[in-house]
């Protein structure tokens, strides 16, 4: 399956998904968008690009010997991608237990029982409701057993439960308002007979013939053509992937993370708000204080930002603010800060729309914080030009 998503020839060279992939398949009942993010390390960036806009997270683990351990370890991948995806919005999540044909596992119970009892304790440390909102199975990719219909009992005796596909088409994610203001973050652009753009419809609907506005340049455009998937369709609810061709502004003056929205309530566009950060783990044991500078990923942003001013500091136990104002946090704070940015970025408070109001904070490949943010400027940069 990585094969097949991993398209240009640095990918199937070096074996690593490097962009975040993009297919599409039905079952009888739904229809899902893959996104196939990458695992490695040094594309983290692109993993959180791909995370943000999912509903579901599918997570891949190995049960091979010593590659489940790798990536479970300590500073493994496995780890910072389960609390990158709750960071990210995705609220279930489908652990798949990959490679069980390998020689060294040969859909051995006692190996799968042994990766579930170790990822349940993480995934509850992480914040998942593991009861509700975590699933696990045993596949194999290679082989396609316990994918699209369920493992044969002559192959794994002791699974009685869903296959992938069914286990997909179970899961019910979060409602979206289609009556809502429109919210689409771009996540990218390209010329085809004029300017077109992709991202996904986080509220709202779009249909064609609109006239939306490109924030935060302000830019009222119009939309001739909707594509979802490949097919051109007259009409997408919140939650869809799709391609808008657009009149009245060009492709060099988007740019990614720029959202279309509605004229009539346009998003907020800001150069500083304020949010609660949870610190993770800062670099050699740094402390976390105003002037501390960081990359924000934000919906499709990606910006540098800088702490200006710590303003109160959670009581872990009391989940109370503390009276005093600190002057600096350490791992596993929560404080509330200012945070401000150099250039014009378009998000929302956590509370009114979640997807655009999460984030990350990373720096030197690492993710150090994850936040939500909670008050924006009472005056946004959001009026429209005329």
């Amino acid at each position: 399956m990585a094969y097949i998503m991993d398209t240009n020839e640095e990918e199937r060279v070096k074996g690593k998904t490097v962009e975040v992939g993009r297919a599409h398949f039905e079952t009888e009942t739904t229809r899902f968008t893959i996104l196939d993010a990458p695992g490695h390390k040094s594309y983290i960036p692109n993993m959180i690009s791909g995370a943000s806009q999912a509903d579901i997270g599918v997570l891949v683990i190995s049960a091979r010997k010593g590659e489940f351990e790798t990536g479970y370890e300590r500073g493994g991948q496995t780890r910072e991608h389960v609390q990158l995806a709750k960071t990210l919005g995705v609220s279930k999540l489908l652990v798949v237990v990959n490679k069980m044909d390998d020689p060294t596992v040969v859909w051995s119970k006692e190996r799968y029982d042994e990766i579930q009892s170790k990822m349940i304790p993480f995934l509850k440390s992480s914040q998942y409701n593991v009861k509700k909102d975590v699933q696990f199975l045993p596949i194999s990719g290679l082989l396609g057993s316990n994918m699209k219909t369920r493992v044969e009992e002559g192959v794994c005796a002791w699974w009685d439960g869903p296959c992938l596909f069914e286990a997909l088409d179970a899961v019910e994610v979060p409602p979206r308002d289609p009556e809502g203001p429109l919210r689409m973050p771009i996540i990218d652009k390209c010329k085809d007979l004029g300017t077109v753009v992709m991202g996904k419809t986080e509220s709202g609907s779009i249909c064609e013939g609109d006239s939306l506005l490109m924030m935060p340049n302000k830019a009222v455009v119009k939309v001739p053509v909707l594509f979802c998937d490949e097919d051109r369709v007259r009409y997408a609810d919140p939650g869809e992937n799709v391609r808008v061709r657009l009149s009245g502004i060009e492709e060099e003056d988007i740019l990614l993370g720029f959202v279309l929205c509605s004229v009539a309530k346009p998003i907020p566009a800001v150069t500083e708000f304020v949010a609660q950060l949870q610190i993770l783990e800062l670099l050699d044991n740094a402390i976390f204080t105003a002037g501390y500078k960081a990359v924000l990923h934000i919906h499709a942003i990606v910006e540098e930002c800088e702490i200006v001013e710590l303003m109160q500091q959670i009581d872990l136990k009391k989940k109370k603010p503390m009276k005093k104002k600190p002057l600096f946090v350490k791992n596993g704070a929560i404080v509330l800060c200012r945070v401000q940015v150099n250039n014009l970025i378009c998000i929302e408070k956590f509370s009114d729309f979640p997807q655009l109001g999460r984030f990350t904070l990373r720096r030197e490949g690492k993710t150090v914080a994850v936040g939500k943010v909670t008050t924006l400027p009472t005056v946004a940069n959001n009026a429209c030009t005329t």
